[in-house]
This record gives C-alpha cells, structure tokens and sequence, in this order.
C-alpha cells in the first residue's frame, strides 16, 4: 500500500452500518409517491450516484423541482427513520477494537445530529477520534467533507485510508490525497467500485486483511 497507514477514515451508511433494506424502504416511498415502480436493491446498487438530484431524476425519469427536492428530503428521512432502529452494525465490526497499529475515525454524510446518537447507541463512539457527519444544508460531494475531517486532526493524508461503500468515497480520496479502499456491502455494485481502481473488499474482514498486506 506504499507509506504505511496510521490512520483509517471508516464511512458509515453501508460500511460499518448495515442499512441497507431502510434505505432500500426510503427510496421505495419515494418512488411510490412520483407513480413510479418500486425497485430491488441491486437496481439501487446500479443506480445510485451522486449528485442525489441527478440520480433520482435518473430514477423516476423526470425533473426534479427544488420543492421535489425538499419533498424527496423530507419523506426519504421520514421512512428511513422509521426503519433504522432495526438496523445493526455490519459484521466484522467489532474486529476494530483489536486495532493498534493506527487510529480511526468516523465521516458520514449521514446528519451529525442524528449519526452521533446512533454510534453511540451501538457502543462504538470510543473506537473513533472524531466523528462527523454532515452538518451543511445539502449533500453534495464527500470530498470537501473529507478534507475538513484530516485537517481538524492535523492528519498527513498520505498515511491515512479511507474505506467506504460508494464511488464518491475513491473520489474523495483522489481529491484529498489520501489511499482509500472500497466495500461492496453498501449501495453500489462491485461493477462499478472495480472501475475506480481502488482495491474492492466483500467484507469488514476483507478490508482489515488488506490493511494488514
């Protein structure tokens, strides 16, 4: 992996959590209310991208309004919620606690609000030396969020990687200058997590053996 990792950036949504039938249910209330069919979450793992807009423009096939959007907002976290509870840590996670040979953190694009109760209620806040989510109005791109997140702990991005579930984690990473490696657990196939070029994962463990290569 070239300079040696002393810190690991690990992204939430779809990594360490496994949420994925509630975001599987938000997106199907949404497709509901604009008459379009429900889909599986395979189609969601080949349709999800960021910008968000775009992507369920894509999805519905149509224009997205800025009262959409707000809408979309709205009723995709409302059923989201509502389902969340019945999620759990994804497996492999505890495996965390037995690392020493670098620190971690946590950065999602989940609500800070929401994302910090939520760590803490499944006992792993302590493994992080910092935690964010997202605090702006809007979603954007990972990448400014990222560089925000090294610099609050004085990190040298080149000994830090970045391990998440979606296309925008790898191009986080290019832009911060940090190594970064892919799960395919979360919202996006392995089709398009290969066509990063970044190393690819199944698993929890999968990314710990790598780490340790």
């Amino acid at each position: 992996m070239g300079m040696e990792t002393r810190h690991v950036v690990w992204d939430w949504n779809g990594t360490l959590f496994d949420d994925n039938h509630a975001v599987l249910a938000a997106v199907n209330r949404v497709c509901r209310h604009y008459g379009s069919p429900e889909i599986t979450i395979d189609r969601w793992r080949e349709t999800f991208s960021r910008p968000l807009l775009q992507c369920y423009e894509g999805l519905l096939g149509r224009s997205l309004s800025d009262d959409d959007w707000a809408f979309i907002d709205v009723i995709f976290h409302e059923e989201y919620h509502a389902f969340v509870d019945a999620c759990g840590l994804a497996e492999g996670v505890e495996a965390l606690r037995e690392r020493t040979s670098h620190t971690q953190s946590l950065l999602s694009m989940y609500h800070h609000d929401n994302l910090v109760p939520l760590i803490t209620r499944h006992g792993i806040h302590d493994l992080f030396t910092r935690v964010d989510g997202l605090r702006a109005v809007g979603y954007g791109s990972k990448a400014e969020h990222l560089v925000r997140h090294l610099d609050a702990q004085g990190l040298d991005p080149a000994a830090v990687v970045l391990v998440g579930d979606v296309v925008d984690d790898a191009e986080a990473a290019e832009h911060a200058g940090t190594r970064v490696v892919l799960v395919t657990t979360g919202v996006t196939d392995r089709r398009r997590l290969e066509a990063t070029g970044a190393p690819v994962a199944d698993s929890i463990a999968g990314v710990l053996r790598y780490l340790d290569s």
